[in-house]
């Protein structure tokens, strides 16, 4: 390792906690060529996001053919959720560094921290607000 190196993570800095803006996610999914069919839940007036399980592996994995037909071995799969990107992940910070404050969805204030490579850390939640915490240090 260089002694320079540098990991980047994505943390919450507010009351709240992680979540992307419509614009953060349709540009991930764009990035990353994932397409998304957007449906708006008319009563709470948030965005559900589904994804064809043919396009994005980590749907089509929980999916079977039977028929000539994928079928869905539990709805919620075929949903995609901006909670299960990694913190680390290389198109999520692209996009945060792209969009600025536009990428902060509801209640969240995005920021990328630089911590040492082969750190070991974790994220620690209080009401949404974290940090990027090793034993001995906190970012």
């Amino acid at each position: 390792m260089r002694k320079n190196e540098r990991m980047k993570i994505v943390k919450n800095c507010c009351y709240g906690g992680f979540s992307l803006s419509h614009k953060a996610i349709m540009r991930y999914a764009e990035i990353k060529g994932i397409k998304l069919f957007v449906e708006n839940n008319g009563f709470s007036g948030k965005n559900y996001y589904k994804v064809d399980p043919k396009q994005y592996k980590e749907c089509s994995e929980k999916w079977y053919k039977e028929d000539g037909n994928y079928k869905r071995i539990n709805a919620k799969d075929w949903y995609f959720s901006a909670y299960s990107i990694e913190r680390t992940d290389e198109i999520l910070i692209q996009v945060i560094e792209e969009l600025g404050k536009e990428a902060n969805g509801d209640w969240a204030e995005l920021q990328i921290v630089e911590i040492p490579d082969g750190t070991q850390w974790e994220i620690d939640d209080y009401d949404g607000i974290e940090s990027i915490d090793e034993v001995h240090n906190s970012w």
